[in-house]
């Protein structure tokens, strides 16, 4: 189901965890080229207006969006820090896949690994396709308890608003 509001379109976000693997994937189409979503994702300036649910807001620390580079950042809330993350940044192949990994700093054993990748629908649209492999169930389901669903469906939806912009 797509809906309009402020000029930009939503899609529905598909989040997967496989019952039998400790994976989630998440595919969400948007309406900008390859480019533009890809830029997104790694520049700082624009990752701070859009990732994470809308009740928080980001800082970061580290920004190197690059192969071989890293990054930490924080999500803040009512001027308190709730959350820190980090990682690092395996590879960065413009407009077409990131590959990095993931930790939330109170789990620093649960490393996450994911490949996001851009694919060019035509017609100035991109699905994007996301998957994170954990190193185990109990953590995968602990992300998924997290409330990471609100979080990616309210962020992509501002990423939704700075892509028509």
């Amino acid at each position: 189901m797509n809906t309009t509001t402020s000029n930009a379109t939503r899609y529905d976000t598909a989040i997967e965890a496989d019952p039998d693997l400790p994976t989630v994937r998440i595919v969400r189409d948007f309406d900008a080229p390859p480019d533009r979503v890809f830029r997104a994702w790694t520049d700082a300036e624009l990752v701070v207006k859009w990732l994470g649910p809308n009740t928080t807001t980001m800082r970061i620390d580290t920004w190197e969006a690059r192969t071989g580079g890293s990054y930490r950042y924080a999500a803040w809330r009512d001027g308190e820090e709730i959350a820190r993350f980090y990682g690092s940044f395996h590879e960065l192949r413009p407009n077409e896949r990131l590959v990095q990994t993931f930790t939330y700093e109170g789990v620093p054993d649960g490393v996450c690994l994911e490949t996001i990748t851009f694919e060019d629908l035509g017609g100035g649209r991109t699905r994007v396709n996301a998957l994170s492999v954990v190193d185990t169930m109990e953590g995968r389901d602990a992300m998924i308890a997290s409330g990471m669903e609100v979080g990616v469906v309210e962020g992509y939806e501002k990423l939704d608003d700075l892509l028509a912009q």
